[in-house]
């Protein structure tokens, strides 16, 4: 009899063993495998969620098939207590173990809205942006210069999310002036900037910054990526440059970034002012002239004068032999890179061609070809502007 007993006991352990390893690897089979979730959706995790709070949402959301599952693989692969608080995007379909892995490895919020501080040549502009799961692109909410709009209700609202993302961009060719003018008023950077940058010795870069974070950090770290970039690609450089120092290239990069916004131009701009400084003809650049009237402190907005041009400055270059003293504006990396490899060519002039680019020229009879055309085009746009039919040509 008790044979019998421990008989029946044994086969019912062995089945209650092979139910509790079909359980197994159903559950583990539901945790890794592709989830329910038909659209991407910005999945948030509020700060001092639990792990059963999050988990019924993922449910009631369509992103889990399972609460109970969710929370299990979370207790058995140990990351039960490692939700990062946060907003993340969840792609369609994505596992189970994939999501826990999002919402408790980095703490980077994926999703949600963002806000871009634009620093560019002429303003400073607040854009409030949120993320659309479905295309996975930012969505501008509202827009304001913040040196003289009102700043908009929605900001405000948004400014008050702990988990908003906050991100400096600097354009190319912007000035260390205009950068820490910009960064004073940047509402939800703290600190002061007690001294205006080197010209050139900031890199124009998106950089992402926590709300309250130091101005003068934010310069610093501006200076080092620039430093070091300069330092990668002077240890790069063409031979028979004629620098004398990297920061020689960096001036003639700075010219190079002002004379042209055409990616694919700026190498072949550069060799034309090389060629000029190998002729010792003189560079003779408006960009330079300006920056000797603006010092970099805002936007000249009117033609040169013929007298600013005769008048001799350090940084008159239809006056001076050769660069300028200092660079005229921070460079970004192509403008770096077209200055210390730039093309080969023959050309020593250009013009604009009125496509937004350039027309090059070996000799001065071809630019004054190119010249004349330009002064037909800019005469049929000052006639289309004046029978409105396009707008005037900016100076």
């Amino acid at each position: 009899m008790w044979r019998s007993v421990a008989s029946n006991a044994l086969t019912l352990f062995i089945v209650v063993l092979v139910v509790a390893a079909g359980v197994l690897a159903w559950g583990r089979k539901a945790f890794t495998q592709a989830g329910p979730l038909q659209t991407a959706i910005c999945f948030r995790v509020e700060k001092g969620a639990t792990l059963g709070e999050v988990s019924r949402t993922l449910e009631s959301d369509g992103a889990v098939s399972d609460a109970r599952i969710f929370r299990i693989g979370a207790d058995y692969s140990g990351r039960a207590q490692g939700l990062k608080f946060g907003s993340y995007l969840l792609q369609p379909n994505t596992p189970m173990d994939q999501i826990l892995a999002t919402l408790t490895q980095s703490g980077q919020s994926t999703c949600g809205r963002e806000v871009n501080f634009r620093v560019s040549v002429a303003s400073a502009t607040v854009v409030l942006s949120e993320l659309d799961p479905a295309t996975n692109r930012y969505v501008e909410v509202s827009k304001f210069d913040p040196a003289v709009d009102a700043v908009p209700a929605a900001y405000v609202g948004a400014a008050q999310d702990s988990d908003l993302r906050w991100r400096i961009t600097l354009a190319e060719g912007v000035t260390s002036w205009q950068v820490v003018e910009s960064l004073r008023r940047a509402d939800f950077l703290d600190g002061t900037i007690d001294a205006v940058p080197a010209e050139g010795s900031l890199s124009p870069f998106s950089y992402e910054v926590e709300k309250g974070a130091l101005r003068a950090d934010l310069i610093a770290q501006m200076q080092a990526r620039q430093s070091a970039d300069l330092a990668e690609l002077w240890s790069k450089r063409a031979e028979g440059l004629p620098y004398k120092s990297p920061e020689e290239a960096l001036i003639m990069a700075s010219i190079v970034e002002k004379e042209t916004g055409i990616p694919e131009e700026r190498k072949l701009v550069a060799s034309v002012f090389l060629n000029r400084i190998s002729q010792g003809m003189k560079l003779q650049t408006d960009p330079t002239v300006i920056y000797g009237i603006t010092k970099g402190e805002g936007v000249l907005g009117r033609g040169l004068r013929q007298s600013e041009l005769r008048r001799e400055t350090p940084y008159n270059t239809y006056v001076i032999n050769g660069m300028p003293p200092t660079p005229i504006a921070n460079p970004g990396r192509l403008s770096l890179e077209a200055a210390l490899n730039p093309e080969t060519s023959k050309f020593i002039f250009f013009v604009a061609d009125g496509s937004g680019g350039h027309a090059f020229a070996e000799t001065l009879e071809e630019h004054n070809k190119n010249v004349a055309n330009w002064r037909a085009i800019e005469a049929q746009q000052a006639e289309d502007a004046a029978n409105g039919k396009v707008a005037a040509p900016s100076p």
